[in-house]
């Protein structure tokens, strides 16, 4: 479904993508974590074209997404939603519009059609009765409710997800994972996660990629991740107390 081919991305004199090849099936849940600054989010950037390759090749399906240009990157990028990490939500529109201006930029649907796709969208995030409200009327975690409502309004074959659970509570982190293993089943879509949360991770993913110093380190299902030998992926278990007692427990006696 999207395939990277020896991606190397360089910014200046540092080389954040070093050589990266994988393959992302048509279905599942794929979630990139890592580090800080090691390429995640820049992975997602390269999948619809917001950046480009220093060398190397992108594909989504038949299509190299790293070499289109106009009316077939306009085509390959309609396949996507995007869910951002703050949620890039309009302040000055309610949710509803926020929700239907993809439609209405990129579509010549009638307002009766948008309306019963935009409404279909909330109903599937929970928002069915905050049409009207703004986004500072949301807590965080509507918000990237209604983010995700629009990343799905269009009916794309993947989304993108930039750290869907950031900033919100464990309670609130764990509806959204919810809310985007129902809509991967539902839907069949297609999702490429990146977090710095491996409980969601751990929870969601079909397969879990570990990025390092630019590299692909592993790329395991659930499963096998828990217990990986990997000393990146080890510190990333620890720290977030899933595999050992941490340090926090260890000098307090608990």
């Amino acid at each position: 479904m999207i395939r990277f081919e020896n991606v190397t991305k360089v910014f200046g004199t540092r080389k954040v993508l070093d050589d990266v090849s994988y393959e992302i099936e048509k279905g599942e849940i794929f979630t990139i974590v890592g580090p800080s600054g090691t390429g995640k989010s820049v992975s997602l950037k390269h999948m619809i074209r917001l950046l480009t390759p220093t060398s190397g090749r992108v594909w989504v399906g038949d299509d190299c997404v790293s070499e289109a240009t106009g009316r077939d990157l306009s085509r390959i990028r309609s396949r996507f939603g995007y869910l951002f990490q703050s949620g890039a939500l309009l302040a000055w529109m309610d949710v509803y519009d926020n929700i239907a201006l993809p439609l209405r930029e990129k579509t010549r649907m009638t307002e009766g059609e948008i309306e019963r796709r935009v409404m279909d969208a909330l109903e599937k995030v929970g928002l069915e009765k905050d049409g009207a409200k703004f986004p500072s009327d949301l807590s965080g975690g509507m918000q990237k409710r209604a983010g995700l409502a629009r990343a799905i309004v269009t009916e794309p074959e993947i989304v993108l997800y930039d750290e869907p659970t950031s900033g919100l509570d464990p309670v609130t982190s764990r509806r959204i994972d919810e809310l985007i293993a129902d809509l991967a089943g539902r839907l069949g879509i297609t999702s490429v996660v990146v977090t710095h949360d491996l409980h969601s991770a751990l929870s969601i993913s079909s397969r879990i990629a570990m990025l390092g110093g630019g590299k692909v380190l592993s790329i395991q299902p659930p499963a096998d991740f828990i217990h990986s030998e990997i000393p990146q992926a080890r510190a990333f278990l620890d720290a977030q107390y899933i595999t050992r007692r941490g340090a926090w427990e260890t000098t307090t006696g608990a």
